[in-house]
């Protein structure tokens, strides 16, 4: 078990160092459960230990955690590289090359709503690309399921929104 997990939390650690933008749980989870290396609760606790161990620094957006690899981590994966064998290393490298924009674009445009002080709903929407931010925008509703609508759509239409705002704007 212990090498077992070993290898996942190398894998993980690889796959995060090989991109220069967070991943998801989920995007992680894909790859590594369509390839048939891991079930979905072994990938949890890894990260849950990669996390405690400072590896690996997660942040919630609404309904995804991004996943980004810190100093630590990476200097950790350099002590450990030899011990994540070269297939495993050439999958995660094919599989990122093949779904590079898929997988930025997921993790550049997120959404989120809380309630305020003054029991209206805040919809923050953002949208990044390589790391600079496009659009911030906070928009105030009075209703929860206007601002779940709100977040909802915007995932399906932040870049028609953008150049909308970028045509009226300049």
């Amino acid at each position: 078990m212990t090498d077992t997990m070993t290898f996942h939390k190398l894998i993980v650690l690889y796959m995060l160092s090989r991109v220069d933008f967070p991943l998801t749980r989920a995007q992680i989870g894909d790859f590594l459960t369509e390839r048939e290396y891991t079930q979905f609760l072994a990938l949890q606790q890894a990260i849950g230990e990669l996390t405690e161990a400072g590896f690996v620094e997660v942040q919630p957006a609404r309904n995804r955690t991004h996943l980004t690899i810190t100093a630590e981590g990476r200097q950790t994966l350099g002590f450990f590289i030899n011990q994540l064998n070269y297939s495993a290393r050439e999958d995660v490298d094919q599989y990122l090359r093949d779904n590079n924009f898929k997988l930025r674009n997921e993790v550049s445009v997120w959404s989120d709503y809380t309630r305020n002080t003054s029991g209206e709903y805040e919809a923050h929407l953002v949208a990044k690309d390589r790391g600079s931010t496009l659009v911030d925008l906070t928009l105030c509703v009075p209703l929860e399921e206007t601002a779940s609508s709100i977040c909802e759509n915007w995932q399906l239409k932040n870049q028609e929104i953008y150049q909308y705002l970028v045509s009226e704007l300049f």
